[in-house]
């Protein structure tokens, strides 16, 4: 036996260095998501703590300390809980980005992708693009495509589950020729804000979420993109976190978040509706969508020579 050598020892190592990397990685998947994202970020930038005046990656582990602390440290509290609160909020919305980018099964990395979803200090920002090669609406019109109407079916999902404050804002591309002549880029970006709006409330969103449906025509272009370019033909949705001054509507708690972002990484929170290209009436886990609101009055242009205000549809609340 002596003459074979230690061969077996080696692959004894081996076997027990993968059993030790198997715990570790059943260890931190079931650790909750405010550890995950502290341990990820520990790995990124290991020379700089991801809490501030905290050496550990788990954040209550000085909770002890806080107690017996100075008077000057306790005053400082309030300020680390706001900032610990905002960095739970980037998280939930950097994971319904995410979500929603894999749901919808588009590459985040394409130049011309149909969508774009920006994280902003107030929510989400959702910019729907109106290209020719996958048409948000029918030609020049208001009427959705089937595409049109399975983005705006799984934002209403997105919107009714995180309780989300709507903002709607319609954009038209320069030099657009339309053919009525009464009939200018103005009331085409209106008419578009608020057909998206009634696709919304269509679908399960409380109209009391929608605070304002506004359309700009054709003067906000994309800064990169040339005023003519057809990515300016877009509908913006930007969604904050909490919702409206209502009696329904309560502001959304950092331990709600929490809830959502431990029931996105566990993988326990519904799935969006998919798009069959059948009929989208029973998407909601069997609730049936609203009946359409009836579209709101359109304000009339100001007078030739003076450039007109924003177009918007005000009292979106009672559609």
């Amino acid at each position: 036996m002596a003459g074979h050598g230690g061969a077996w020892k080696v692959a004894f190592a081996d076997f027990m260095t993968a059993m030790m990397a198997l715990f570790l990685v059943l260890w931190i998947s079931a650790q909750d998501k405010e550890i995950l994202i502290a341990t990820s970020k520990y790995f990124q930038n290991p020379f700089s703590s991801p809490m501030e005046d905290h050496s550990g990656v788990m954040p209550f582990n000085k909770s002890s300390q806080d107690s017996s602390s100075s008077g000057g440290k306790k005053e400082e509290g309030p300020a680390k809980s706001k900032n610990n609160d905002k960095q739970i909020e980037l998280s939930f919305l950097n994971s319904v980005a995410a979500d929603f980018y894999r749901l919808l099964h588009l590459d985040q990395t394409l130049d011309q992708k149909p969508i774009d979803i920006q994280v902003t200090s107030d929510g989400l920002r959702i910019t729907l693009y109106d290209r020719s090669k996958q048409p948000l609406f029918k030609d020049d019109t208001t009427e959705f495509t089937e595409w049109g109407v399975h983005l705006l079916q799984s934002m209403a999902w997105l919107i009714e589950r995180y309780h989300f404050r709507v903002t709607i804002d319609g954009h038209t591309r320069e030099g657009l020729v339309m053919k009525k002549e009464d009939y200018s880029n103005w009331e085409l970006s209106a008419d578009r804000a608020n057909a998206a709006r009634r696709k919304l409330v269509y679908y399960a969103v409380d109209p009391a979420m929608i605070e304002r449906v506004t359309g700009f025509a054709d003067t906000r272009p994309l800064s990169e993109e040339d005023p003519k370019a057809e990515s300016n033909q877009r509908i913006t949705l930007s969604l904050a976190v909490g919702r409206g001054n209502n009696d329904k509507a309560k502001p959304v708690s950092t331990e709600a978040l929490k809830t959502e972002l431990s029931a996105m990484t566990s993988g326990a929170g519904a799935s969006a509706p998919k798009h069959t290209g059948l009929s989208l009436g029973g998407a909601f886990g069997g609730a049936k969508p609203k009946s359409p609101a009836p579209a709101a009055r359109q304000p009339a242009p100001t007078a030739a020579g003076n450039a007109p205000p924003p177009t918007t549809v005000a009292n979106t609340a009672n559609p």
